[in-house]
């Protein structure tokens, strides 16, 4: 299990780390790395106006957890719904999606992904 090799550890995390992707967002990684494979934790940050490329992660379970701003997800079959602070949006393997910041500052979110995000399990989509 994921589990069995973690040992304790505190991560830091600098903002000053951040960097774009080509998704159309900015990220910081907060915790990704092979001590802990279980899940990975980065800061999204998508500037106003801007929608991520349509995309989906293959075997990982993402989540959003909103922090600040609003902002239009399309997850999978669902309808666009709104997302504003604190909203939490569950994200399947394998299920399209895309967000836009529709408020009036940068919108930033949490990115919690089980087992651990790897460029690997990424895979952008058409937007058709």
């Amino acid at each position: 299990m994921f589990f069995e090799f973690m040992q304790p550890c505190i991560k830091k995390f600098f903002l000053a780390d951040e960097y774009y992707i080509d998704e159309g967002c900015y990220i910081t990684e907060i915790s990704n790395s092979e001590d802990d494979p279980g899940v990975s934790i980065a800061r999204a940050r998508v500037e106003l106006g801007v929608t991520t490329r349509l995309h989906q992660l293959l075997g990982t379970i993402e989540r959003y957890v909103i922090l600040q701003g609003e902002g239009l997800v399309e997850v999978g079959d669902l309808s666009p719904q709104v997302v504003k602070t604190s909203d939490v949006v569950l994200i399947p393997s394998e299920c399209p999606q895309k967000i836009t910041n529709t408020g009036s500052s940068d919108l930033i979110f949490l990115v919690i992904c089980t087992p651990r995000f790897e460029k690997s399990c990424y895979q952008e989509l058409s937007s058709h």
